[in-house]
């Protein structure tokens, strides 16, 4: 079946947009092409985001990554431009893409490209009490 190329991603409502919350989405197959030799180039890309108004639907975001398998880009490129299309698309008060391309050339390329919005910052980490360490004073 041939996989129709789509660049809009579609969004909801976030249903709890007072609360800072992570959403996570692992994509093991990217692929897109490498502009000097049009061999395909295969990745695993991280999507984290703190959503504010809206969340990414994910067939959308399925179709959207493989919009790029016919696509010449460099790892950089085409890492930023997905993170700018997200954040276009959701205005999310946070977001992280990672992508980690296979090796190439005996070199492995992993590029990560971050948005904060203005004034947000992450919370401080939660610490939790160690309850099964072991005691220093034995």
């Amino acid at each position: 079946m041939p996989t129709r190329k789509r660049r809009h991603l579609d969004t909801f409502d976030n249903p709890k947009s007072d609360r800072d919350y992570t959403v996570r989405i692992r994509i093991p197959e990217f692929t897109c092409l490498c502009p000097k030799t049009g061999q395909p180039d295969f990745a695993i890309l991280v999507l984290e985001y703190v959503p504010a108004a809206s969340c990414v639907e994910l067939k959308s975001l399925k179709q959207y990554i493989w919009s790029y398998r016919d696509q010449g880009a460099f790892h950089e490129a085409v890492t930023n431009q997905i993170l700018d299309d997200l954040v276009a698309a959701l205005a999310p008060r946070f977001m992280r893409l990672s992508a980690a391309f296979n090796v190439r050339g005996g070199l492995y390329t992993t590029v990560v490209a971050e948005h904060r919005a203005p004034g947000w910052t992450a919370p401080p980490p939660v610490t939790l009490p160690a309850t099964n360490a072991p005691d220093a004073s034995t």
